[in-house]
């Protein structure tokens, strides 16, 4: 890999010859802007705004704009004959734990490479120091005309360095948190947790850029003449007020999903939970089908008599059926004109059907006590003569 820097390591009053290598690429795709009506190239050039004419890089210097718009020349040899110490130096200032550093301050990531043969004795020393006392170093270095922060730790068997911001460039989070007051209920939590435990297992190895490769698709597709645009599904934004429980339940039963793992998620609990809190559960009511009416028990059975008593008193009840039946579709057909729904017409025609079935239970009785008179009377009859 090609050195951007070359200096040395100043650890105590041991220095390291280094170089510094880029540690992280960019793989974004970049595009070029072209004129539409003939597919030239359009290059930006550099013009002075007073004479109008194009001005070479040799002629172009630095210069300090002042709040009045005056501007004060700056040469090379002028920040030269500034005093900074660590223009080829990576001066190492203190070891910290790691977990001082505040991930806000982490700016771009170098490896630092030993320098020749001598340098791997001083190297070595340090990474295995670091290794130890699993610490990181904070330095100072100047790079590209400007001094700065950085820490260094071990990686595998490199030391790479992380450029940091200085503290005076972390913005303080004010006017950034929500204004409201909001409570968070421990079944949330516990959701919460279940979301982070199914979906905090992934190897950073396996992560990709999708759009960049979909990016390329499209361009290796145009320049083979076959390229067809599909239209892109976006889903809607955000704004919408949900229900946050249903949605962590449903986002930690899609991570298992997708993963291959079975069981609800512990959406059942939440459920639990969520009834507890008073959270209310949607209802939706069953219809009534409309010709269904409610069962009439079967008429009791006639006791006493003989076969004949019983033979006519069946004929009597059967008559008595007839009867309410001829007066149950008499009224349904009346509802029905009247306008009134067909539940009203069958609880009319149940509750006549009723009175009927009483009124061949009473006549039942009385053919019976009737059948005991002429039994009765009989024997006399049969005395006499």
């Amino acid at each position: 890999m090609r050195s951007i820097w070359n200096g040395a390591i100043s650890f105590g009053l041991v220095s390291i010859p280094i170089k510094l290598v880029n540690a992280t690429e960019s793989h974004s795709i970049s595009f070029r802007q072209i004129h539409l009506a003939d597919g030239g190239r359009v290059r930006y050039r550099k013009v002075c705004e007073l004479d109008g004419e194009e001005v070479s890089g040799a002629e172009i210097g630095k210069g300090y704009e002042e709040a009045d718009g005056s501007v004060i020349p700056i040469t090379d040899e002028d920040l030269a004959q500034l005093p900074l110490a660590t223009a080829k130096t990576i001066e190492i200032m203190s070891f910290v734990p790691a977990d001082e550093i505040d991930p806000l301050q982490m700016d771009a990531a170098y490896y630092l490479a030993a320098n020749g043969a001598t340098a791997a004795k001083p190297y070595t020393l340090l990474r295995e120091a670091l290794k130890r006392s699993r610490k990181v170093a904070i330095a100072k270095f100047a790079l590209r005309g400007r001094e700065r922060l950085g820490m260094l730790r071990v990686v595998d068997d490199v030391i790479a360095m992380h450029g940091l911001l200085w503290p005076d460039e972390i913005r303080a989070p004010e006017g950034v948190a929500p204004d409201v007051e909001v409570t968070v209920r421990d079944a949330e939590l516990d959701l919460a947790d279940a979301l982070m435990a199914t979906l905090g297992e992934v190897e950073l190895a396996s992560l990709h850029d999708d759009y960049r490769d979909a990016v390329e698709a499209m361009i290796a597709a145009k320049a083979g003449g076959a390229f067809e645009p599909a239209e892109a599904t976006v889903e809607p934004a955000g704004g919408q007020v949900i229900d946050l429980m249903a949605a962590l339940e449903k986002s930690v039963r899609a991570a298992k999903a997708s993963r291959g793992e079975g069981g609800d998620g512990g959406s059942g609990e939440a459920a639990e939970s969520g009834a507890e809190s008073g959270a209310e559960a949607e209802v939706t009511p069953m219809r009534r089908r409309g010709g269904a009416g409610r069962k009439t028990s079967a008429a009791p059975k006639a006791v006493g008599g003989k076969k004949s008593t019983a033979a006519s008193a069946k004929k009597t009840a059967a008559a008595a059926k007839t009867t309410s039946k001829k007066k149950s579709t008499t009224a349904k057909s009346t509802t029905t004109k009247a306008g009134t729904g067909k539940a009203t017409a069958t609880r009319s025609g149940t509750t006549k059907s009723t009175a009927a079935k009483s009124t061949s239970a009473s006549s039942t009785k009385k053919a019976g006590t009737a059948a005991g008179a002429k039994k009765a009377a009989t024997p006399r009859k049969r005395a006499s003569a």
